[in-house]
Protein backbone atom coordinates (compact mmCIF):
# COMPACT_ATOMS: atom_id res chain seq x y z
CA UNK A 1 0.00 0.00 0.00
CA UNK A 2 1.04 3.34 -0.73
CA UNK A 3 2.00 5.78 1.88
CA UNK A 4 -0.66 7.97 2.68
CA UNK A 5 -0.85 11.61 0.97
CA UNK A 6 -3.44 12.31 4.04
CA UNK A 7 -0.68 12.90 7.04
CA UNK A 8 -0.35 15.94 8.18
CA UNK A 9 1.85 17.32 10.60
CA UNK A 10 1.29 15.95 14.46
CA UNK A 11 -0.57 17.72 17.13
CA UNK A 12 2.03 16.14 19.61
CA UNK A 13 2.28 17.05 22.91
CA UNK A 14 4.45 20.41 23.58
CA UNK A 15 5.89 19.73 26.60
CA UNK A 16 8.40 22.43 26.82
CA UNK A 17 11.68 20.78 28.60
CA UNK A 18 14.48 23.04 29.83
CA UNK A 19 18.04 23.17 29.07
CA UNK A 20 19.42 21.53 31.80
CA UNK A 21 17.48 18.26 30.96
CA UNK A 22 20.00 17.78 28.13
CA UNK A 23 23.14 18.14 29.90
CA UNK A 24 25.32 14.96 30.16
CA UNK A 25 23.31 13.27 27.72
CA UNK A 26 25.81 11.16 26.26
CA UNK A 27 26.41 13.99 23.65
CA UNK A 28 23.22 14.43 22.66
CA UNK A 29 22.41 17.65 22.49
CA UNK A 30 18.96 19.30 22.93
CA UNK A 31 18.38 19.39 19.12
CA UNK A 32 18.91 15.64 18.77
CA UNK A 33 16.46 14.90 21.25
CA UNK A 34 13.73 17.42 19.84
CA UNK A 35 14.10 16.26 16.58
CA UNK A 36 13.14 12.34 17.90
CA UNK A 37 10.35 13.34 19.45
CA UNK A 38 8.82 15.58 16.99
CA UNK A 39 8.87 19.23 19.66
CA UNK A 40 11.09 20.40 16.14
CA UNK A 41 11.11 19.52 12.94
CA UNK A 42 14.13 20.21 10.72
CA UNK A 43 12.99 19.98 6.96
CA UNK A 44 16.52 20.14 5.30
CA UNK A 45 17.23 16.30 6.59
CA UNK A 46 16.53 13.68 3.72
CA UNK A 47 16.15 9.80 4.28
CA UNK A 48 19.36 8.22 4.11
CA UNK A 49 19.50 4.95 1.48
CA UNK A 50 20.77 1.90 2.98
CA UNK A 51 21.07 -0.31 -0.12
CA UNK A 52 17.65 -2.62 0.46
CA UNK A 53 18.36 -3.28 4.20
CA UNK A 54 15.30 -3.11 6.74
CA UNK A 55 16.02 -0.01 9.13
CA UNK A 56 12.89 -1.67 10.97
CA UNK A 57 14.63 -4.97 12.61
CA UNK A 58 14.01 -3.43 15.83
CA UNK A 59 10.40 -3.27 15.61
CA UNK A 60 7.90 -0.43 16.96
CA UNK A 61 6.08 0.33 19.73
CA UNK A 62 3.84 2.59 21.78
CA UNK A 63 3.89 3.20 25.32
CA UNK A 64 2.44 5.54 28.88
CA UNK A 65 -1.06 5.81 26.78
CA UNK A 66 -3.39 8.26 27.83
CA UNK A 67 -6.99 9.24 27.35
CA UNK A 68 -5.89 11.45 24.36
CA UNK A 69 -2.76 10.26 23.40
CA UNK A 70 0.18 7.58 23.40
CA UNK A 71 4.14 7.44 22.64
CA UNK A 72 5.40 6.06 19.16
CA UNK A 73 8.85 4.30 19.25
CA UNK A 74 11.24 2.57 16.66
CA UNK A 75 14.73 2.93 16.39
CA UNK A 76 16.62 2.63 12.85
CA UNK A 77 19.09 -0.76 13.01
CA UNK A 78 19.17 -2.58 9.85
CA UNK A 79 22.52 -4.63 11.81
CA UNK A 80 20.85 -4.64 15.22
CA UNK A 81 24.02 -6.64 16.16
CA UNK A 82 27.06 -4.77 14.66
CA UNK A 83 29.54 -4.13 17.25
CA UNK A 84 29.74 -0.86 18.09
CA UNK A 85 26.38 -0.45 18.75
CA UNK A 86 25.51 1.88 15.64
CA UNK A 87 22.70 -0.67 14.63
CA UNK A 88 24.80 -0.39 11.36
CA UNK A 89 23.59 3.37 10.67
CA UNK A 90 25.66 5.70 8.93
CA UNK A 91 26.69 8.59 11.55
CA UNK A 92 24.21 11.21 10.05
CA UNK A 93 20.42 12.29 11.03
CA UNK A 94 17.67 10.22 9.01
CA UNK A 95 13.96 11.50 8.44
CA UNK A 96 11.33 8.94 9.15
CA UNK A 97 7.87 9.73 8.80
CA UNK A 98 4.93 8.29 10.82
CA UNK A 99 1.44 7.95 10.57
CA UNK A 100 -1.44 6.89 13.08
CA UNK A 101 -4.75 5.69 11.44
CA UNK A 102 -7.99 4.55 12.90
CA UNK A 103 -8.06 1.46 10.87
CA UNK A 104 -5.56 -1.29 9.90
CA UNK A 105 -5.84 -0.40 5.91
CA UNK A 106 -4.88 3.48 6.85
CA UNK A 107 -7.53 4.33 4.88
CA UNK A 108 -8.46 6.95 7.96
CA UNK A 109 -5.37 8.89 9.14
CA UNK A 110 -5.69 10.61 11.78
CA UNK A 111 -2.44 11.96 12.92
CA UNK A 112 0.76 12.05 10.59
CA UNK A 113 4.27 13.90 10.46
CA UNK A 114 8.02 13.30 10.58
CA UNK A 115 10.77 13.20 13.25
CA UNK A 116 14.42 12.94 12.83
CA UNK A 117 16.12 10.05 14.09
CA UNK A 118 19.69 11.55 15.04
CA UNK A 119 23.03 9.03 16.14
CA UNK A 120 23.35 10.45 19.22
CA UNK A 121 20.48 9.03 20.69
CA UNK A 122 21.13 5.79 18.69
CA UNK A 123 19.17 6.68 15.77
CA UNK A 124 15.66 5.88 17.66
CA UNK A 125 12.26 8.33 17.72
CA UNK A 126 9.87 8.72 20.38
CA UNK A 127 7.04 11.05 18.74
CA UNK A 128 4.21 11.89 21.02
CA UNK A 129 0.66 11.91 19.77
CA UNK A 130 -1.94 13.83 21.06
CA UNK A 131 -5.59 14.83 19.96
CA UNK A 132 -6.69 11.36 19.47
CA UNK A 133 -9.84 9.80 20.75
CA UNK A 134 -10.46 8.27 24.43
CA UNK A 135 -10.80 4.70 24.75
CA UNK A 136 -9.96 3.82 21.10
CA UNK A 137 -7.82 1.34 19.11
CA UNK A 138 -5.59 3.08 16.44
CA UNK A 139 -2.77 1.80 14.37
CA UNK A 140 0.50 3.24 13.27
CA UNK A 141 3.63 2.88 10.98
CA UNK A 142 6.56 4.59 10.02
CA UNK A 143 8.64 5.09 6.72
CA UNK A 144 12.28 5.65 5.75
CA UNK A 145 12.37 6.40 2.14
CA UNK A 146 11.11 3.56 0.67
CA UNK A 147 11.08 0.98 3.21
CA UNK A 148 7.43 0.87 5.73
CA UNK A 149 8.10 -0.44 9.63
CA UNK A 150 5.43 -3.14 10.76
CA UNK A 151 2.12 -1.96 11.78
CA UNK A 152 1.33 -1.34 15.34
CA UNK A 153 -1.51 -1.20 17.17
CA UNK A 154 -2.34 0.21 20.30
CA UNK A 155 -4.91 1.64 22.65
CA UNK A 156 -5.76 5.23 23.94
CA UNK A 157 -7.33 4.67 27.73
CA UNK A 158 -10.48 6.11 28.84
CA UNK A 159 -11.31 9.57 30.12
CA UNK A 160 -10.04 10.69 33.73
CA UNK A 161 -13.52 11.27 34.72
CA UNK A 162 -15.26 8.26 33.10
CA UNK A 163 -15.91 4.83 35.37
CA UNK A 164 -15.08 1.95 32.84
CA UNK A 165 -16.71 -1.40 33.48
CA UNK A 166 -12.95 -3.51 33.33
CA UNK A 167 -8.91 -3.57 32.45
CA UNK A 168 -7.54 -6.42 30.82
CA UNK A 169 -3.83 -6.22 31.46
CA UNK A 170 -0.14 -8.28 31.63
CA UNK A 171 2.80 -8.18 33.22
CA UNK A 172 6.04 -9.26 32.83
CA UNK A 173 9.75 -9.40 33.95
CA UNK A 174 13.24 -10.61 33.69
CA UNK A 175 14.28 -12.36 30.57
CA UNK A 176 17.79 -13.04 30.25
CA UNK A 177 18.27 -14.12 26.28
CA UNK A 178 20.87 -16.86 27.09
CA UNK A 179 18.47 -18.76 29.49
CA UNK A 180 15.80 -19.25 27.11
CA UNK A 181 13.75 -18.60 24.16
CA UNK A 182 11.03 -15.67 24.33
CA UNK A 183 7.92 -18.21 23.75
CA UNK A 184 6.11 -16.55 26.89
CA UNK A 185 5.24 -13.30 24.55
CA UNK A 186 4.37 -15.62 21.48
CA UNK A 187 1.58 -16.22 23.62
CA UNK A 188 0.80 -13.06 25.53
CA UNK A 189 1.10 -11.27 21.78
CA UNK A 190 -2.27 -13.41 21.14
CA UNK A 191 -3.71 -12.26 24.65
CA UNK A 192 -7.00 -9.65 24.55
CA UNK A 193 -5.18 -6.93 26.29
CA UNK A 194 -5.49 -3.35 27.13
CA UNK A 195 -1.75 -2.65 27.79
CA UNK A 196 1.78 -4.48 29.06
CA UNK A 197 3.40 -3.56 32.33
CA UNK A 198 7.43 -4.50 32.00
CA UNK A 199 8.96 -4.38 35.80
CA UNK A 200 12.68 -4.77 34.99
CA UNK A 201 15.36 -6.69 34.01
CA UNK A 202 14.19 -6.51 30.29
CA UNK A 203 18.08 -6.64 29.40
CA UNK A 204 21.20 -8.16 31.73
CA UNK A 205 24.36 -6.20 31.58
CA UNK A 206 26.35 -9.63 33.14
CA UNK A 207 28.54 -12.06 31.50
CA UNK A 208 26.49 -15.61 31.02
CA UNK A 209 26.77 -18.37 33.80
CA UNK A 210 25.52 -20.80 30.74
CA UNK A 211 24.25 -20.10 27.60
CA UNK A 212 20.81 -22.19 27.61
CA UNK A 213 20.20 -21.85 24.06
CA UNK A 214 24.00 -22.38 22.49
CA UNK A 215 23.36 -19.19 19.80
CA UNK A 216 25.76 -16.60 21.55
CA UNK A 217 28.68 -16.25 18.78
CA UNK A 218 29.51 -12.68 18.92
CA UNK A 219 32.45 -11.84 20.97
CA UNK A 220 30.68 -8.53 22.06
CA UNK A 221 28.08 -10.26 23.38
CA UNK A 222 29.74 -12.41 25.85
CA UNK A 223 31.43 -9.76 27.75
CA UNK A 224 29.92 -7.68 30.72
CA UNK A 225 29.01 -4.31 29.49
CA UNK A 226 29.56 -1.02 30.78
CA UNK A 227 29.54 1.70 27.86
CA UNK A 228 26.62 2.90 25.80
CA UNK A 229 27.68 0.91 22.35
CA UNK A 230 27.70 -1.99 25.07
CA UNK A 231 24.22 -1.40 26.71
CA UNK A 232 22.68 -0.51 22.91
CA UNK A 233 24.33 -3.62 21.49
CA UNK A 234 22.33 -5.62 24.92
CA UNK A 235 19.16 -4.07 23.61
CA UNK A 236 19.87 -5.18 20.18
CA UNK A 237 19.98 -8.35 20.80
CA UNK A 238 17.08 -8.60 22.74
CA UNK A 239 14.89 -6.64 20.94
CA UNK A 240 15.65 -8.92 17.77
CA UNK A 241 13.54 -11.50 19.41
CA UNK A 242 10.24 -11.88 16.87
CA UNK A 243 8.19 -13.32 20.08
CA UNK A 244 9.23 -9.73 21.70
CA UNK A 245 8.89 -7.37 18.90
CA UNK A 246 5.24 -9.26 18.46
CA UNK A 247 4.15 -8.07 22.17
CA UNK A 248 5.60 -4.71 21.68
CA UNK A 249 3.98 -4.16 18.30
CA UNK A 250 0.34 -5.25 19.37
CA UNK A 251 -0.42 -3.88 22.66
CA UNK A 252 1.10 -0.14 24.66
CA UNK A 253 3.36 -1.13 27.07
CA UNK A 254 4.63 0.71 30.36
CA UNK A 255 7.85 -0.05 31.41
CA UNK A 256 10.48 0.76 34.39
CA UNK A 257 13.71 -0.72 34.89
CA UNK A 258 15.17 -2.37 37.95
CA UNK A 259 18.77 -3.89 38.55
CA UNK A 260 19.91 -5.69 35.52
CA UNK A 261 19.51 -2.83 33.35
CA UNK A 262 22.60 -1.00 34.86
CA UNK A 263 24.17 -3.73 37.18
CA UNK A 264 23.16 -6.66 39.73
CA UNK A 265 21.51 -5.28 42.55
CA UNK A 266 22.57 -1.86 42.50
CA UNK A 267 21.17 0.59 45.12
CA UNK A 268 21.45 4.93 44.52
CA UNK A 269 24.94 5.91 43.56
CA UNK A 270 26.26 2.43 44.95
CA UNK A 271 27.51 -0.43 42.12
CA UNK A 272 26.59 -3.18 42.91
CA UNK A 273 27.82 -6.65 42.56
CA UNK A 274 30.72 -5.87 39.88
CA UNK A 275 34.31 -5.54 41.00
CA UNK A 276 35.98 -2.84 39.92
CA UNK A 277 35.82 -0.28 37.44
CA UNK A 278 32.27 -0.12 38.22
CA UNK A 279 32.78 -0.14 42.08
CA UNK A 280 34.59 3.77 41.94
CA UNK A 281 31.26 6.03 42.39
CA UNK A 282 32.49 8.27 39.74
CA UNK A 283 32.84 5.17 37.42
CA UNK A 284 29.56 3.69 38.39
CA UNK A 285 27.55 7.12 38.04
CA UNK A 286 29.20 6.74 33.97
CA UNK A 287 27.76 3.20 33.70
CA UNK A 288 24.34 4.56 34.93
CA UNK A 289 23.88 7.37 32.67
CA UNK A 290 24.94 4.92 29.84
CA UNK A 291 22.55 2.41 30.60
CA UNK A 292 20.12 5.32 31.30
CA UNK A 293 20.19 6.55 27.73
CA UNK A 294 20.49 3.10 26.21
CA UNK A 295 16.88 2.44 28.00
CA UNK A 296 15.54 5.18 26.67
CA UNK A 297 16.46 5.24 23.45
CA UNK A 298 15.09 1.29 23.21
CA UNK A 299 11.58 2.24 24.96
CA UNK A 300 8.18 3.63 24.27
CA UNK A 301 9.37 6.33 26.66
CA UNK A 302 7.77 9.95 26.71
CA UNK A 303 10.05 13.21 26.69
CA UNK A 304 9.87 13.34 30.18
CA UNK A 305 11.39 9.92 31.21
CA UNK A 306 13.96 11.45 29.25
CA UNK A 307 18.10 10.94 30.88
CA UNK A 308 19.61 13.54 32.45
CA UNK A 309 23.02 11.89 32.85
CA UNK A 310 22.76 9.19 35.60
CA UNK A 311 19.32 10.86 36.23
CA UNK A 312 15.82 9.62 35.21
CA UNK A 313 12.40 10.07 36.40
CA UNK A 314 10.64 6.79 36.15
CA UNK A 315 7.82 6.91 39.05
CA UNK A 316 5.02 7.88 36.82
CA UNK A 317 1.47 7.55 37.54
CA UNK A 318 -0.91 6.74 35.03
CA UNK A 319 -5.35 6.22 35.36
CA UNK A 320 -7.42 4.00 33.86
CA UNK A 321 -10.50 6.50 34.36
CA UNK A 322 -11.70 6.27 38.07
CA UNK A 323 -11.23 1.99 37.87
CA UNK A 324 -7.40 2.06 38.14
CA UNK A 325 -4.54 3.83 39.34
CA UNK A 326 -1.01 2.43 38.26
CA UNK A 327 1.46 4.00 40.16
CA UNK A 328 4.80 3.12 38.71
CA UNK A 329 7.59 3.03 41.42
CA UNK A 330 11.56 3.41 41.27
CA UNK A 331 12.89 0.95 43.53
CA UNK A 332 16.73 1.27 42.74
CA UNK A 333 17.65 5.14 42.11
CA UNK A 334 16.97 7.11 45.32
CA UNK A 335 17.17 3.80 47.92
CA UNK A 336 19.53 3.74 50.45
CA UNK A 337 22.29 0.85 50.22
CA UNK A 338 21.32 -3.11 51.41
CA UNK A 339 22.41 -3.65 54.76
CA UNK A 340 24.46 -5.56 56.08
CA UNK A 341 26.30 -5.90 52.50
CA UNK A 342 23.04 -7.33 51.24
CA UNK A 343 22.73 -10.83 50.45
CA UNK A 344 20.78 -12.90 53.12
CA UNK A 345 20.70 -12.45 56.62
CA UNK A 346 19.01 -13.81 60.09
CA UNK A 347 20.73 -11.37 62.40
CA UNK A 348 20.58 -7.76 60.49
CA UNK A 349 19.14 -4.97 63.04
CA UNK A 350 20.03 -2.67 60.22
CA UNK A 351 17.09 -3.52 57.93
CA UNK A 352 14.60 -1.67 61.01
CA UNK A 353 16.93 1.64 60.95
CA UNK A 354 13.89 4.26 60.81
CA UNK A 355 15.28 6.31 58.19
CA UNK A 356 16.49 3.95 55.94
CA UNK A 357 14.69 4.22 52.42
CA UNK A 358 14.27 2.17 49.55
CA UNK A 359 12.18 4.94 47.42
CA UNK A 360 13.95 8.49 48.93
CA UNK A 361 11.73 10.92 50.56
CA UNK A 362 10.70 12.68 47.81
CA UNK A 363 9.11 9.63 45.71
CA UNK A 364 7.60 8.30 49.17
CA UNK A 365 5.76 11.48 50.28
CA UNK A 366 4.29 11.60 46.22
CA UNK A 367 3.33 8.28 46.83
CA UNK A 368 1.30 8.93 49.64
CA UNK A 369 -0.05 12.05 48.78
CA UNK A 370 -1.63 10.09 45.55
CA UNK A 371 -3.41 7.31 48.17
CA UNK A 372 -4.81 10.54 50.04
CA UNK A 373 -5.96 12.08 46.85
CA UNK A 374 -6.97 9.22 44.23
CA UNK A 375 -10.71 9.04 43.70
CA UNK A 376 -9.60 5.11 41.73
CA UNK A 377 -11.11 2.17 42.99
CA UNK A 378 -8.06 0.15 42.92
CA UNK A 379 -4.65 1.45 43.37
CA UNK A 380 -2.22 -0.81 41.95
CA UNK A 381 1.73 0.17 42.71
CA UNK A 382 4.28 -0.77 39.91
CA UNK A 383 6.79 -2.53 41.84
CA UNK A 384 10.09 -4.14 41.25
CA UNK A 385 11.33 -5.88 44.22
CA UNK A 386 8.84 -7.90 46.52
CA UNK A 387 7.16 -6.05 48.99
CA UNK A 388 5.72 -8.77 51.15
CA UNK A 389 8.34 -10.46 53.82
CA UNK A 390 9.85 -13.52 52.58
CA UNK A 391 10.91 -15.77 55.36
CA UNK A 392 13.07 -18.34 54.37
CA UNK A 393 13.47 -19.76 57.86
CA UNK A 394 10.61 -22.47 59.18
CA UNK A 395 12.03 -22.08 62.63
CA UNK A 396 11.44 -19.12 65.49
CA UNK A 397 14.34 -16.58 62.97
CA UNK A 398 13.91 -14.76 60.63
CA UNK A 399 15.67 -14.81 57.71
CA UNK A 400 15.25 -12.64 54.46
CA UNK A 401 16.84 -11.14 51.42
CA UNK A 402 18.12 -7.76 52.01
CA UNK A 403 17.60 -6.51 48.68
CA UNK A 404 13.57 -6.11 48.26
CA UNK A 405 11.66 -4.63 51.17
CA UNK A 406 12.76 -6.84 53.78
CA UNK A 407 15.75 -4.70 53.70
CA UNK A 408 13.70 -1.38 54.29
CA UNK A 409 11.43 -2.46 56.98
CA UNK A 410 10.30 0.97 58.81
CA UNK A 411 9.78 1.96 55.00
CA UNK A 412 7.33 -0.53 54.21
CA UNK A 413 5.70 -0.31 57.47
CA UNK A 414 5.05 3.45 57.05
CA UNK A 415 3.70 2.57 53.38
CA UNK A 416 1.53 -0.27 54.34
CA UNK A 417 0.09 1.95 56.79
CA UNK A 418 -0.45 4.64 55.56
CA UNK A 419 -2.64 2.87 53.22
CA UNK A 420 -4.77 1.58 55.93
CA UNK A 421 -5.02 4.77 57.72
CA UNK A 422 -5.74 7.09 54.47
CA UNK A 423 -8.59 4.70 53.61
CA UNK A 424 -7.24 3.18 50.27
CA UNK A 425 -10.18 1.46 49.13
CA UNK A 426 -8.23 -1.61 47.44
CA UNK A 427 -4.73 -1.83 47.49
CA UNK A 428 -2.52 -4.28 45.18
CA UNK A 429 1.12 -4.51 44.32
CA UNK A 430 2.39 -6.20 41.17
CA UNK A 431 5.79 -7.07 41.12
CA UNK A 432 8.95 -8.47 39.36
CA UNK A 433 12.34 -9.76 40.31
CA UNK A 434 11.68 -12.84 41.88
CA UNK A 435 11.77 -15.51 38.84
CA UNK A 436 8.67 -17.36 40.49
CA UNK A 437 5.07 -16.73 41.13
CA UNK A 438 3.63 -15.33 44.46
CA UNK A 439 0.21 -14.56 45.90
CA UNK A 440 0.74 -13.30 49.26
CA UNK A 441 -1.11 -10.92 51.69
CA UNK A 442 0.08 -7.86 52.58
CA UNK A 443 0.46 -7.26 56.20
CA UNK A 444 0.66 -3.52 58.58
CA UNK A 445 3.64 -5.28 60.57
CA UNK A 446 4.89 -8.61 59.74
CA UNK A 447 6.65 -8.59 63.42
CA UNK A 448 3.18 -8.71 65.02
CA UNK A 449 1.18 -12.13 64.47
CA UNK A 450 -2.18 -10.32 64.69
CA UNK A 451 -1.17 -7.69 62.49
CA UNK A 452 -3.99 -6.66 59.67
CA UNK A 453 -3.93 -7.38 56.17
CA UNK A 454 -4.26 -4.00 54.19
CA UNK A 455 -2.98 -4.81 50.69
CA UNK A 456 -2.35 -7.97 48.41
CA UNK A 457 1.02 -8.47 46.45
CA UNK A 458 1.33 -10.89 42.69
CA UNK A 459 4.97 -11.59 41.88
CA UNK A 460 5.55 -12.19 38.86
CA UNK A 461 7.85 -14.95 37.43
CA UNK A 462 10.71 -14.51 34.61
CA UNK A 463 10.15 -14.61 31.08
CA UNK A 464 13.04 -16.93 30.94
CA UNK A 465 15.66 -15.97 33.72
CA UNK A 466 17.08 -19.55 35.17
CA UNK A 467 15.65 -21.66 32.58
CA UNK A 468 13.08 -24.12 32.76
CA UNK A 469 12.13 -23.74 36.40
CA UNK A 470 9.77 -26.44 38.12
CA UNK A 471 6.68 -26.53 40.11
CA UNK A 472 8.54 -25.62 43.27
CA UNK A 473 12.14 -25.49 44.02
CA UNK A 474 14.13 -25.13 47.43
CA UNK A 475 13.57 -21.76 47.96
CA UNK A 476 9.81 -22.36 47.32
CA UNK A 477 9.48 -25.13 50.49
CA UNK A 478 11.63 -22.93 52.36
CA UNK A 479 8.88 -19.84 51.86
CA UNK A 480 5.54 -21.69 52.26
CA UNK A 481 6.89 -23.53 55.55
CA UNK A 482 7.98 -19.81 56.59
CA UNK A 483 5.28 -17.55 55.33
CA UNK A 484 1.53 -17.62 56.74
CA UNK A 485 0.42 -14.51 54.70
CA UNK A 486 2.32 -16.64 51.43
CA UNK A 487 -0.78 -18.39 49.72
CA UNK A 488 0.53 -19.38 46.69
CA UNK A 489 4.28 -20.44 45.07
CA UNK A 490 5.41 -21.47 41.84
CA UNK A 491 8.78 -21.86 40.08
CA UNK A 492 7.76 -21.98 36.09
CA UNK A 493 8.43 -19.33 33.37
CA UNK A 494 5.72 -17.22 31.91
CA UNK A 495 4.02 -13.79 32.77
CA UNK A 496 0.85 -12.90 34.79
CA UNK A 497 -2.50 -11.67 33.20
CA UNK A 498 -4.91 -9.57 35.07
CA UNK A 499 -8.92 -8.78 34.29
CA UNK A 500 -10.05 -6.24 37.06
CA UNK A 501 -13.54 -4.91 37.55
CA UNK A 502 -15.30 -2.91 39.89
CA UNK A 503 -15.97 -5.60 42.02
CA UNK A 504 -13.04 -7.96 42.03
CA UNK A 505 -9.59 -8.50 41.13
CA UNK A 506 -8.34 -11.76 39.15
CA UNK A 507 -4.83 -12.68 38.50
CA UNK A 508 -3.79 -15.75 36.05
CA UNK A 509 -0.34 -16.90 36.37
CA UNK A 510 0.36 -18.10 32.59
CA UNK A 511 2.85 -20.54 32.81
CA UNK A 512 4.72 -22.58 30.10
CA UNK A 513 6.41 -26.32 30.60
CA UNK A 514 9.94 -25.20 29.37
CA UNK A 515 11.87 -22.34 27.61
CA UNK A 516 15.13 -23.87 26.53
CA UNK A 517 13.92 -25.17 23.76
CA UNK A 518 10.82 -23.20 21.38
CA UNK A 519 7.60 -24.19 21.18
CA UNK A 520 5.98 -24.55 24.54
CA UNK A 521 2.09 -24.53 25.10
CA UNK A 522 0.69 -22.21 27.56
CA UNK A 523 -1.63 -22.81 30.77
CA UNK A 524 -3.01 -21.42 33.25
CA UNK A 525 -1.52 -22.59 36.33
CA UNK A 526 -3.69 -20.62 38.53
CA UNK A 527 -6.14 -17.74 39.53
CA UNK A 528 -6.44 -15.65 42.53
CA UNK A 529 -8.29 -12.91 42.90
CA UNK A 530 -9.19 -9.73 45.23
CA UNK A 531 -12.45 -9.09 46.15
CA UNK A 532 -13.59 -5.03 46.40
CA UNK A 533 -12.84 -3.70 49.81
CA UNK A 534 -11.63 -7.22 50.77
CA UNK A 535 -7.78 -6.78 51.37
CA UNK A 536 -5.75 -10.49 50.94
CA UNK A 537 -5.57 -12.95 47.96
CA UNK A 538 -8.66 -15.48 47.74
CA UNK A 539 -7.79 -18.67 45.73
CA UNK A 540 -10.03 -18.18 42.21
Amino acid sequence: MSWSTHARTANSARWQPSRRRFLGIGGGGAAAVLLGTGVFVENSVTSVPLGGADPFTLGVASGDPAPHGVVLWTRLAPEPLAPDGSGGMPPRPVRVEYEVAADERFARVVRGGRVVATPELGHSVHPEIAGLEPDRVYYYRFRVGGALSPIGRTRTTPPVPSSPRELTFAFASCQTWQDGFFTAYDHLAREDLDLVVHLGDYIYEHVPDRDRRGEIRESALRTEVFDLPGYRLQYGLYKSEAPLRAAHARFPWIVTLDDHEVEDDWAGDHAGTTPVPSADPVAFRRRRAAAFQAMYENQPMRLAQLPSGPAMRLHRRLSYGRLVDLTMLDTRQYRDDQPCDGGRSATCPERFAPGRSILGARQREWLLNGFATSPARWQVLGNQVPMGQGDLDPGPATEVSLDPWDGYVAERNRVLGAARDLGVRNLVVITGDRHRNHAWDLKADYSDPESPTVGSEFVGTSVTTRGDGEEVDARGRLELASNPHLKFYNARRGYVRVHVDRQRWSTDFRVLPYVTRPGAPISTRATWVVEDRRPGVQEG
